[in-house]
């Protein structure tokens, strides 16, 4: 793996051949003083804001001033970030797309935290065949039978925290939570947009899968003022162990409302979004929380940087060190690696050969050099691969090698409890007696 010209080629040190270096770079043909210009487009306001998307803002910043610090793509083109605040709103984001297209001239528009955004944003940006680079959402309905070749998005899908979660439970009903996984009973409930929608379609089909059994499946509005309705039926169906797709306001909602009700489960599985908000929710709910797991990419921090390909250890430490310093943040959540490892891929990866290759940063270009890139296993900072799904297929344009992993809070931090390959500690189930949430 580490001796791999394509890994090399895939961080930013180009092997090309003879037909690549008679390609002139003149400026006529790119123009040589002009910067490559990004639109950042998070949720910079709203509640969507606190839940990651400007954690995942700021590692996508972090890794454009890297690379202009490094010289710019291939040592040479500056990039300029154009910032975007969709506030948390789809329609919003619709009009600040079109507004980073039609007006800021970007040449790719990075980000977008929300699916219930991406979904139509694809669209639209599809439509005027410009770069749509995902780093964030994660429904798998933004991509699945839509035939997209402008959207593109190295990051997991929402169908593959269904599989982990149920794959993680699966592996240690027996032994942890004393029941063959047909004697478990899940709950799932989920905010209703397309990010909840998705997680909860997979937890079901892979739960049936498994032969577990389904005893609530509730879907709720992110904006809901009260959720003690959807408390008093969980109560009555007495999970084993709740599956939860939510935001950072509806979490801390949900989790007050569960407490002063008293429900009691043996444990709960989070699946990113507020669930990855350590600080947040260690800031309101202090160590209730323990030994929850969380379902995500991730966070580069926490994995063994020996097992990654050269160079990428300290690219990690580059990247927390920076957000810990403009945010005077503890906990470093998964967004941050989601945003700079996204990014990072756009600009090392595909922009390089899009100029090189084909010529230019056009949305042409940009597209045949993002279908060109291969990277395998280790070969980024959150450690999967990265090989998108080409034209013609279910999900064109989505990352096939794309992994999330199960994350456990361990008395104010986090660790990686599976796969169980890559573990930094084996899981507490069920929790503790001690936990104000643990079944007796």
């Amino acid at each position: 793996m580490r001796n791999s010209s394509r890994l090399i080629r895939g961080f930013g040190l180009p092997l090309l051949g003879f037909a690549l270096a008679l390609l002139p770079l003149t400026r006529e043909a790119f123009g040589q003083e002009k910067p490559i210009r990004i639109g950042l487009l998070y949720d910079l306001s709203g509640p969507f804001a606190a839940a990651g998307s400007v954690a995942s803002q700021i590692g996508a910043q972090i890794a454009i001033d890297l690379t202009n610090e490094r010289g710019g793509i291939l040592g040479k083109y500056k990039v300029e970030a154009v910032n975007a605040d969709s506030q948390s709103k789809p329609d919003v984001a619709i009009n600040e797309g079109e507004r980073l297209i039609n007006q800021e001239h970007v040449d790719v528009i990075v980000g977008v935290y929300s699916s219930a955004a991406a979904v139509p944003l694809a669209s639209k940006v599809e439509e005027q065949k410009k770069i749509l680079w995902i780093t964030t959402a994660v429904a798998t309905s933004v991509f699945k039978d839509r035939n997209l070749n402008y959207v593109f998005r190295a990051q997991i899908h929402s169908d593959q925290y269904g599989q982990a979660g149920i794959g993680f439970l699966t592996e240690h009903a027996k032994a942890d939570l004393g029941a063959e996984p047909k004697d478990l009973k899940v709950a799932i409930i989920y905010e209703d947009g397309p990010y909840g929608t998705g997680v909860a379609a997979a937890d079901e089909q892979y739960a049936k899968q498994a032969g577990i059994q389904i005893v609530l499946k509730e879907a709720y509005s992110a904006t809901a003022p009260d959720l003690s309705s959807l408390v008093t039926k969980l109560k009555r169906a007495r999970p084993d162990v709740i599956l939860h797709a939510g935001y950072n306001p509806d979490i801390t909602l949900f989790l007050r409302q569960a407490r002063e009700a008293g429900l009691r489960f043996k444990m709960l599985i989070g699946n990113g979004a507020g669930y990855s908000q350590l600080d947040k929710l260690t800031a309101t709910f202090g160590s209730d929380i323990d030994n929850f797991c969380d379902i995500d990419p991730v966070p580069a921090q926490h994995l063994d940087a020996s097992k990654l390909a050269p160079g990428l250890g300290d690219l990690i430490k580059i990247m927390v060190d920076r957000y810990k310093a403009k945010t005077g943040a503890n906990d470093v959540p998964p967004h941050v690696s989601m945003g700079f490892n996204q990014t990072w891929i756009l600009l090392q990866s595909v922009l390089p050969v899009a100029i090189q290759k084909y010529g230019g940063t056009d949305a042409e270009a940009i597209r045949k050099a993002a279908l060109d890139v291969d990277l395998p296993v280790g070969g980024t900072i959150q450690g999967y691969g990265v090989k998108f799904f080409p034209p013609g297929t279910p999900l064109s344009g989505q990352n096939e090698r794309s992994t999330p992993v199960v994350m456990q809070y361990v008395k104010g931090q986090i660790k990686v409890v599976w796969p169980t390959a890559i573990q930094n500690v084996p899981p507490v189930l069920p929790l503790p007696a001690q936990s104000p949430y643990a079944m007796n």
